[in-house]
C-alpha cells in the first residue's frame, strides 16, 4: 500500500512536471519570446560642413543637450573675411551693372542720333535731286533760248552753275547718307555689344545672381562656425579638445537621440509568424530585472545578411561547414517601440534586453 502510493505520488509529480513543461512550451509558441534583444537608438553623427580650429568646445562627454544647444564652435575669422570680401564684390558688380546700364542708355541715344542723321541725309538727297532736275531744266532752256538771243551768255552760265552746285551738293549728301548709314551701324553694334555684356536687366542678371550666391554661400559658412546639436540627446565618443582642427564633411562626434529609443528582439524564423505588426511587447532590461517595460511590434525586418557565400580569400566564396542532421533556425530582427520608459530607467544604446511578444493581442483588439 505504502509503494503504491509512492508510485501515485511520483506520478502525479511526473504529470504535473509533464504539464508545467508543456503549458510552457505551448506558452512559447503562442507567446514568442527571447532574451536576444538589444536596446537601440538613432546616432547623429555631428559633421562639420567646413574645416577650421576650435574655437569654444561648451561640452563634455556624456553630457545631455537640448535641440539648438551650441556643441562646438569653429574660429569664425577666415569666414567672416570672407563674407567681407564677398559682399564687397557684390557692392562692386553693382557699380559696374549702373554704369553698363548708363552705358546702354548713351549707345541708345547715339542709335537715335545716328537715325535722325541718316532722315536728315536720306531728305537732303531728295530735296537736291528736285533741285537738279529743277537746274537742269532751266539749264536746258537757257541753252535753247541763246540762239534766238532771248537770253544772254551770262543766264546761261548762271544756270549752268546752278545745275553744277547742285549736283555737287547733292554727290555730298550721298557721301553724308553712306556715313551715316555707317555711324547707324557702329552705334547699333555698340548698343548691342554692351547689352551682351549685361546680360539680363534687373534680378536676373548673372552677375548680380553670381555675387548674390557669394554673399549666400559666404554668409552660411560664418553660420557653420557654431555646430548645434540637430535634437535632444547625449553627447558621446567625444574626442574633440579646444583648437583641434576639425575637417568639412568628417564626423566629429556622435548625438544620441533620447527621443528615437527603440529595443531590437531577435526571434527565431519559426515564431515570427506567430505574431504581427501592432502585437503587445513586455521588454526587460538585464540593468533593471524588476521593472518591465511595455511596448509593442512596430515591424518585422523583411532579411538578414547571408553568411555563406561571401568573398574570402582569392575572390572564392567563404562557405561555413554544416551539419547535415541539423537545421539552425535563424534570427529575425522584430522592431518593438516603447510606449513609455519610466523615470527611473536610464535606456542606453547597446544594452541587453529580453522581449516578451503577446501574439495575437492587435488581431483582438481590432475585433473588439
Amino acid at each position: 500500500m505504502i509503494a503504491f502510493k509512492k508510485y501515485l505520488l511520483t506520478g502525479t509529480v511526473v504529470m504535473i512536471a509533464t504539464a508545467l513543461v508543456l503549458y510552457k512550451y505551448w506558452d512559447y509558441v503562442v507567446n514568442p519570446w527571447t532574451r536576444d534583444g538589444q536596446v537601440r537608438a538613432e546616432v547623429i553623427q555631428i559633421t562639420p560642413r567646413i574645416s577650421g580650429p576650435i574655437l569654444t568646445l561648451p561640452i563634455i562627454d556624456n553630457q545631455f543637450v537640448k535641440a539648438g544647444e551650441l556643441l562646438f564652435e569653429i574660429d569664425p575669422r577666415t569666414f567672416q573675411a570672407d563674407l567681407d570680401q564677398a559682399i564687397a564684390q557684390y557692392d562692386k558688380i553693382g557699380d559696374s551693372y549702373l554704369a553698363q546700364l548708363k552705358q546702354i542708355e548713351v549707345s541708345k541715344a547715339q542709335v537715335q542720333s545716328s537715325r535722325a542723321l541718316v532722315l536728315q541725309a536720306e531728305s537732303s538727297i531728295k530735296q537736291l535731286t528736285s533741285e537738279i532736275t529743277k537746274n537742269r531744266a532751266e539749264y536746258q532752256r537757257q541753252q535753247q533760248l541763246l540762239p534766238q538771243k532771248a537770253t544772254s551768255q551770262k543766264a546761261v552760265e548762271r544756270a549752268k552753275a546752278n545745275y553744277d552746285v547742285a549736283v555737287e551738293e547733292q554727290i555730298g549728301a550721298r557721301a553724308n547718307h553712306a556715313k551715316a548709314l555707317a555711324d547707324l551701324a557702329q552705334s547699333r553694334a555698340t548698343l548691342a555689344e554692351s547689352q551682351a555684356q549685361l546680360g539680363a536687366e534687373g534680378v536676373d542678371n548673372a552677375s548680380i545672381r553670381e555675387a548674390q550666391a557669394a554673399v549666400t554661400q559666404a554668409e552660411l559658412n560664418l553660420e557653420f562656425t557654431r555646430v548645434r546639436a540637430p535634437v535632444d540627446g547625449y553627447v558621446t565618443n567625444l574626442s574633440l579638445r579646444y583648437g583641434s582642427q576639425t575637417v568639412a564633411n568628417q564626423p566629429a562626434l556622435a548625438l544620441v537621440d533620447i527621443n528615437s529609443y527603440w529595443i531590437d528582439g531577435f526571434f527565431k524564423e519559426t515564431l515570427v509568424g506567430n505574431f504581427s505588426i501592432g502585437d503587445e511587447a513586455i521588454v526587460t532590461l538585464m540593468s533593471y530585472p524588476d521593472i518591465p517595460v511595455e511596448g509593442y511590434v512596430e515591424s518585422i525586418s523583411w532579411g538578414i545578411a547571408q553568411q555563406d557565400g561571401s568573398t574570402g580569400f582569392d575572390l572564392l566564396p567563404n562557405v561555413s561547414p554544416t551539419f547535415e542532421w541539423i537545421r539552425l533556425a535563424q534570427r529575425i530582427p522584430v522592431r518593438i517601440r516603447l510606449n513609455k520608459v519610466p523615470e527611473n530607467i536610464k535606456l542606453r544604446v547597446g544594452a541587453t534586453a529580453s522581449v516578451l511578444i503577446k501574439s495575437k493581442a492587435a488581431e483582438a483588439r481590432a475585433n473588439q
